[in-house]
């Protein structure tokens, strides 16, 4: 199979490393903008998806060439924008991947040129979504649970008890993160007899501007995996609590860690939940402060997170999700013959 995902090249590649071990060959075209890229593996070949850039077309070609002799059964395509890459195995079934059933905000609304052909090309192809939330928003049927962008061998142990701090909250750091009433909740939580003296760890780049109360530090950059996962790992919970959201790549990623992901009643949050891990008000501060009170005692967040990975590895674990993918394209890919 041929895989096309400029822009998620870390989930790509899990997903890659998963489908060849239940038997299938991947092709993975993709590009390095994502922040975690580095040297090309063996199955990838690695574009620069701007068409206007003429210097990135003889590799475009040379990629065309290869695809031809790579013969794939069946092309998976997810977020591409170039439309170089509408050429490449024009003839071969398609799969689209559905993150999600809009954009999240106004930064994620792609040129109506760009809607109008992909939008073309995405209807011939079947659709896969990673939820019920899109798929019912999109009325497609196919269902795959989304698994975590980092692999299950860069995945350290459990974090015990003793060891809990911080909670933390990731990702690109926007408005439909609901980042004013994370931070309202989470002084609540502090002015209170629960606090355990934690920090409220942002993690990344975004629009969102405003003051930060105490005990709360933000490392606004871009970053790779190997800089916070060990950070990540030993929070106490993650704070996933969006206005807007399809599903989540940092709620998995929690739960892949052994950490709690706090989560609002938005989108498919609430149906990636581990058992008894409830969903709170978009707009409910107490209901929010309170969620930071219990799992303050690191016991707690030790007991919940293992019971959130244990969640995770039965239904979100590479394997998992591979398994009901690859049973996807097998039926696409045999309806070519």
């Amino acid at each position: 199979m041929l895989w096309l995902s400029p822009w998620m090249r870390p989930l790509a590649r899990v997903y890659a490393e998963a489908l060849h071990a239940v038997g299938a060959q991947v092709l993975l075209v993709t590009s390095d903008q994502h922040p975690s890229s580095d040297t090309a593996r063996p199955y990838e070949r690695v574009l620069d998806p701007r068409p206007k850039n003429l210097r990135t077309w003889p590799d475009a070609a040379r990629t065309g060439w290869q695809i031809t002799r790579f013969g794939p059964d069946v092309v998976v395509s997810e977020l591409v924008r170039d439309p170089r890459w509408l050429a490449f195995a024009p003839a071969t079934p398609r799969v689209e991947l559905r993150h999600d059933d809009r954009p999240h905000d106004v930064g994620e609304v792609r040129p109506r040129w760009e809607r109008e052909l992909f939008g073309r090309r995405a209807r011939t192809a079947r659709t896969v979504a990673f939820s019920r939330y899109v798929a019912d928003a999109v009325g497609v049927a196919d269902i795959v649970p989304l698994t975590s962008d980092l692999a299950d061998r860069d995945v350290p142990d459990l974090v015990p008890a003793t060891a809990r701090r911080d909670f933390v909250l990731a990702g690109r750091l926007n408005g439909y993160k609901n980042i004013d009433v994370c931070l309202r909740a989470w002084q609540k939580h502090t002015a209170g007899g629960a606090w355990a003296g934690d920090d409220l760890v942002l993690l990344g780049d975004g629009e969102w501007r405003g003051a930060l109360p105490d005990h709360v530090v933000w490392h606004r950059r871009s970053f790779r995996y190997a800089d916070v996962v060990p950070v990540l790992a030993r929070a106490k919970g993650t704070v996933v609590h969006y206005r807007r959201a399809s599903q989540s790549g940092v709620q998995v990623l929690a739960m892949q860690l052994g950490v709690t992901p706090i989560v609002s009643t938005s989108g498919a949050l609430p149906e990636f939940q581990p058992p008894g891990e409830l969903p709170i008000g978009v707009d409910d501060v107490d209901g929010l402060s309170r969620a930071f009170d219990e799992l303050a005692d690191g016991g707690a967040a030790a007991a919940r997170g293992a019971r959130a990975r244990d969640h995770y590895r039965r239904t979100y674990s590479a394997p998992a999700s591979a398994r009901a993918l690859f049973e996807v394209l097998s039926r696409v890919a045999a309806r070519r013959g």
